[in-house]
């Protein structure tokens, strides 16, 4: 039996190798890895390759379906609030993380302009008013009437999709 803390380890080790940051994702189901991926922020540029986001488009294109609904996902280290809004929008049955922040912060920190992982949380429960990343509300009926064609279009519904019995 494949040990899924062990090699979402080993694939963020492997990652460390070849100049990419810490971190890995292995998503389960029944009892096999459905997909996996280290960190590829560093190796492409873009600041939302985390590994959760790349294993979990991987998984949910696999699956044909936006729920995860049945898998187990492993993290290297507690997710941050990009990949933890995934997470919960994803739906898998349970996530296991194998270090928090407190544990890694003397190794590792990787802070941005409006973003600390020290204070993310409570910048993200702020106001939009209030907030440290400036944000501007221009409301536009028409906006609103994008949601109103898209509720025709579907015969009435509100919601966007049936989250599958576990």
């Amino acid at each position: 039996m494949i040990d899924f803390a062990q090699r979402t380890i080993d694939l963020a080790r492997q990652n460390v190798t070849e100049g990419g940051r810490p971190f890995a994702t292995v998503i389960v189901k029944d009892g096999e890895i459905l997909a996996e991926s280290a960190n590829k922020v560093a190796q492409t540029n873009d600041p939302t390759a985390h590994a959760e986001i790349l294993a979990i488009r991987e998984a949910c294109t696999k699956l044909g379906t936006e729920h995860l609904v049945g898998t187990t996902i492993y993290v290297l280290a507690h997710p941050c609030p990009m990949c933890l809004g995934s997470l919960y929008y994803c739906s898998p049955d349970e996530v296991v993380f194998l270090t928090t922040r407190d544990a890694y912060e003397p190794h590792y920190v990787d802070d941005r302009k409006y973003f600390e992982l020290a204070t993310f949380y409570e910048e993200f429960a702020k106001d939009w008013r209030d907030r440290r990343l400036p944000m501007r509300y221009e409301p536009s009926p028409a906006a609103v009437d994008v949601y109103r064609f898209w509720q025709e279009r579907n015969g009435g519904r509100r919601t966007a999709t049936a989250v599958p019995p576990g």
